[in-house]
């Protein structure tokens, strides 16, 4: 892969006060959305990405739905995918045979001190490379890919992790966003990578009421729907969210259980919603969910990272237009784990943690 700009950063890079409408930019929002906007006017991309057509539908959830016909055209192909656990195939396309003109930037790390969290002797090689993604969904859309030359399969890793919470931080946008989809969870090529991007939209998971599982590990429950695992911090605790987070999805690569992350700016977790603007902490939401090995798309929308969130990118103008929110649940409700079967996971895992 070629040589390309290094986004080098510190914990005092990381922003603590972010708050909703706010219109400011961080030092890497700059970069983000100046390099991407770049690319897309050298006409990099399967499709020209203008302000997508958008309506909140009504109802308790407010569902953000888009309309994105091209990108359900023009996506590239899925991988076929038989297993959580497949291994990485070099025959495949993956993120090491991208036009070098994809690449936007480096992110690496600097160390503060020899304490600095998920910051070690090696951090020289612990790089995540920044990459459009030629069939956006949305403005700033990228792929945050770590440590490709490794080629890793699509199953999470702590560095994975620390740096999708950390992209998070560096952003001063409340509406940028990282998340993942596990093989059998909508991922298209296996190749370890999360995406990335800004939606001007609130979405109900920032201020979602939440109940403790081990919180001292950081975890809780979600109480809206779909419910899921919420991990909840604000930046010095985040070796211990990390590690967590990684525990709990190792656990469903083990079970080969398809799952789905999010990460976005949000309210400390309660038992109420969160009326406040305030979006100091980080929210790390994972949701098992029921595998889609070579299963039949939707005809509306995928249930993936930024559906079972509340921003729906929908395929046509049809569904588009009549969608409601019960539709959208009755969509959703299909792709997860039955009550059952998610409450004997819950307790898995807070045996395992």
């Amino acid at each position: 892969m070629a040589d390309c700009t290094v986004f080098t950063y510190t914990n005092e890079d990381f922003i603590s006060d972010v708050c909703c409408g706010q219109q400011s930019m961080s030092r890497f929002d700059v970069a983000l959305r100046c390099g991407w906007t770049e690319k897309r006017n050298a006409g990099l991309f399967r499709y020209h990405l203008d302000e997508l057509e958008t309506r909140t539908l009504p109802g308790p959830s407010a569902y953000i739905a888009q309309l994105n016909i091209m990108r359900g055209i023009e996506r590239r192909k899925p991988q076929e995918i038989l297993s959580v656990r497949q291994n990485f195939d070099p025959r495949q396309f993956n993120f090491n045979k991208i036009n070098p003109k994809e690449l936007l930037f480096e992110l690496q790390k600097e160390c503060e001190s020899p304490c600095d969290a998920g910051c070690h002797q090696n951090s020289s090689k612990r790089k995540c490379k920044v990459i459009i993604n030629v069939s956006p969904l949305e403005f700033g859309h990228c792929l945050l890919v770590p440590e490709p030359d490794r080629c890793l399969p699509q199953i999470l890793t702590p560095l994975a992790v620390q740096m999708g919470i950390e992209a998070v931080l560096l952003s001063a946008d409340p509406g940028f966003r990282v998340g993942f989809n596990s093989l059998g969870g909508f991922a298209s090529v296996n190749h370890l990578h999360l995406h990335c991007y800004y939606l001007n939209h609130q979405l109900r998971v920032e201020t979602s009421p939440a109940e403790p599982i081990l919180p001292k590990k950081n975890l809780y429950g979600l109480l809206d729907f779909p419910g899921g695992f919420l991990f909840y911090t604000q930046g010095p605790d985040l070796d211990l969210t990390v590690n967590a987070v990684c525990s709990l999805t190792d656990i469903m690569v083990d079970r080969n259980i398809a799952h789905n992350l999010f990460i976005t700016r949000g309210c400390p977790p309660r038992r109420e919603r969160d009326p406040s603007v305030s979006r100091n902490g980080v929210r790390v939401i994972v949701w098992p969910r029921l595998s889609c090995f070579g299963a039949k798309e939707e005809a509306a929308f995928n249930v993936a990272l930024c559906e079972l969130a509340g921003h729906l990118p929908f395929k046509n103008r049809e569904d588009y237009e009549t969608v409601t929110e019960e539709g959208v649940q009755e969509i959703v409700r299909k792709y997860l784990l039955p009550q059952e079967e998610f409450r004997a996971l819950q307790k898995h895992v807070m045996k395992c943690l």
